[in-house]
């Protein structure tokens, strides 16, 4: 469920558009709302993301920090920077800036690795694993108000859509 936390916010210069200037043409095969599906799409994305960074912020956790909180609760074990980088799909200098935070905040610790120490890794407290566990709540608690809005063939609809648009 987690593994798909983006770290980074989307932004795009398309944000400061209306949609209403790309209004769909009649032969677009599209079902005509004067807003092309495409901007539907990204305005109900970025909705659910302020919702799920509003929850999450009132826990003292972002979307990207709760990536990084569970890549190390996935692994159970402290892993090198330049790991967590990769499995949160972002650049090390992200990943060196969430863990400052983490560690700040007593979630994550840095360790020497034993075998390179040219390598630091990062580790998983005990108040990490906590908050990594209410994180998970709180996106359930998210996924459930997204699922009550829905039937449940809307909902099984929703899921087989998303994977065709993702695939």
């Amino acid at each position: 469920m987690l593994d798909r936390i983006p770290i980074g916010l989307y932004y795009s210069h398309v944000n400061e558009m209306s949609p209403t200037v790309f209004a769909p043409s009649p032969s677009a095969g599209t079902p005509h709302t004067g807003v092309p599906l495409i901007f539907q799409i990204l305005g109900a994305s970025r909705e659910l993301q302020s919702r799920l960074e509003d929850a999450l912020a009132e826990i003292g956790l972002s979307p990207g920090k709760v990536g990084v909180l569970h890549t190390l609760a996935e692994a159970r074990e402290p892993l090198p920077l330049s790991e967590l980088a990769n499995c949160n799909k972002c650049v090390r200098s992200n990943v060196t800036q969430l863990v400052d935070r983490l560690e700040a905040d007593g979630l994550v610790r840095r360790i020497d690795d034993p075998d390179d120490r040219r390598v630091t890794l990062a580790a998983l407290t005990h108040e990490g694993r906590k908050s990594y566990v209410k994180a998970t709540r709180v996106i359930r608690g998210q996924d459930e108000a997204i699922l009550r809005m829905l039937n449940p063939v809307e909902a099984a609809a929703l899921v087989r859509v998303l994977e065709q648009l993702t695939s």
